[in-house]
């Protein structure tokens, strides 16, 4: 890795045979100073780029069993071996839905969620009206939301700031991060819980007013992302 900025990783996939890769990330590397037992040492940072081919991208090299195989990207396709996309397996990461009170989303993972409108988290989504917070993981500031009129619940709210253009739902504080920070900083550090839940034929007033008790107990217009 000596002068390597980013590290693409493979693991051997032996359900497939030794010849077989598994694809376990792009990685930012950073040299180790002082050296380590006088050798050289790096750090690894998982990078988010094509972070939704994990454990999904699977190349076939035809190398013998054992040898390691490290190529720089500029001279990948003039090697003599060539790494061949054998198969991209679906979407590992879209897991059951876990119950309401298990709901730990990262944005990354909600859009993933409602691009492929994975069938358990939108039934369960769509038959209730709810309470929920976001979470900027980057300075612990809470945003608190309802979904109380939308006719497809808590999933109809969600699918609104799964779409890149939709970021902030319109929130006024939201508006502003999103315009210092731009949408990268939405997708890397927003995280979606649900606080509070009701049945689809609960008045939406009653929702609108759990609402207000979770702002005044999260503290989250005062020291938070609500502007009202």
């Amino acid at each position: 890795m000596d002068e390597a900025d980013f590290v693409l990783a493979f693991a051997q996939y032996p359900l497939y045979g030794p010849n077989f890769f598994i694809f376990g990330g792009l990685f930012e590397t950073r040299l180790v100073i002082p050296k380590i037992n006088k050798d050289s040492g790096y750090v690894l940072t998982p990078m988010l780029q094509h972070s939704e081919y994990i454990r999904r991208l699977i190349v076939k090299l035809d190398i013998p069993p054992g040898q390691s195989y490290l190529r720089w990207y500029e001279t990948l396709q003039t090697s003599l071996i060539k790494p061949i996309i054998y198969e991209l397996a679906p979407d590992t990461k879209l897991e059951a839905f876990p119950g309401y009170q298990n709901v730990l989303l990262r944005h990354s993972e909600m859009q993933r969620i409602i691009k492929n409108a994975e069938p358990s988290w939108r039934n369960a989504l769509s038959n209730i009206k709810a309470v929920y917070v976001i979470t900027d993981t980057s300075d612990g500031l809470l945003y608190v939301g309802s979904a109380s009129g939308e006719a497809d619940g808590l999933w109809q709210r969600w699918t609104a700031y799964a779409n890149v253009n939709k970021l902030t739902g319109g929130n006024i504080k939201l508006e502003a991060l999103l315009k210092e920070r731009g949408p990268e900083h939405i997708v890397n550090h927003f995280q979606y819980s649900i606080l509070e839940i009701f049945d689809k034929k609960t008045r939406d007033d009653t929702i609108l007013q759990r609402e207000a008790f979770w702002k005044k107990a999260l503290n989250s217009r005062e020291n938070g992302l609500n502007a009202n």
